[in-house]
């Protein structure tokens, strides 16, 4: 059970259930993450400024960010922004085989030298304590520019906020990504664990 209620739509101020379009126009529905969010309109304001910028115009491929997502989730141990994220790498266009093969980028023959440097940087990143070093910013260098590493770093890093948030209240999933992440992985590879469905 989550452990900070989510509002309900019929709960927020004309105002906020407006600005909550954002998240249904990005994602088909609105997270239950979103909705706890909305307890502090402010935070759910500035978290909407950051995700509108961060997959807004980008200097790299909006799948790719989502796959970047999933890893870095996946190295913090937070299910629920993976099944969200591997729903929003199809959302954006990624062939189901490769998202079904994300977990495995290392060896897949699916992911370029380019994609496996950035979500190398990316597993290290989610990591506890932290395990980017030089090598991995080494290994960006023949793929991405100033700007392309910037913005793969603030994926990465949108993402250490909400495996955060999410974990720390096991947030629901919702049924759109439950059902997305169920029918993509296998049990071990994926799992709801404390974010199962109550409903």
């Amino acid at each position: 059970m989550t452990r900070i209620k989510p509002l309900s739509l019929e709960e927020l101020p004309d105002e906020t259930r407006a600005s909550l379009k954002f998240s249904e126009n990005l994602m088909g529905y609105v997270p239950n993450s979103v909705m706890t969010m909305a307890r502090w309109p402010e935070l759910l304001s500035a978290f909407r400024g950051l995700v509108s910028v961060i997959y807004g115009d980008s200097a790299i491929d909006n799948g790719l960010k989502r796959l970047i997502g999933a890893v870095v989730s996946a190295a913090a141990g937070c299910q629920y922004c993976m099944a969200h994220t591997t729903l929003g790498a199809r959302d954006t266009g990624v062939e189901k085989d490769k998202i079904a093969a994300v977990w495995e980028y290392q060896t897949s023959e699916l992911f370029s030298a380019a994609e496996r440097a950035a979500l190398d940087l990316a597993f290290a990143a989610g990591q506890i304590p932290n395990a980017a070093n030089d090598d991995h910013f080494a290994a960006l260098d023949p793929h991405y520019d100033e700007r392309q590493k910037t913005e793969i770093i603030a994926v990465i890093s949108m993402f250490g906020f909400l495996n955060r948030w999410n974990d720390s209240l096991a947030t629901a999933l919702e049924d759109k990504p439950f059902e997305s992440a169920s029918a993509l992985f296998t049990p071990d590879q994926w799992q709801p664990g404390q974010h199962r469905r109550t409903s």
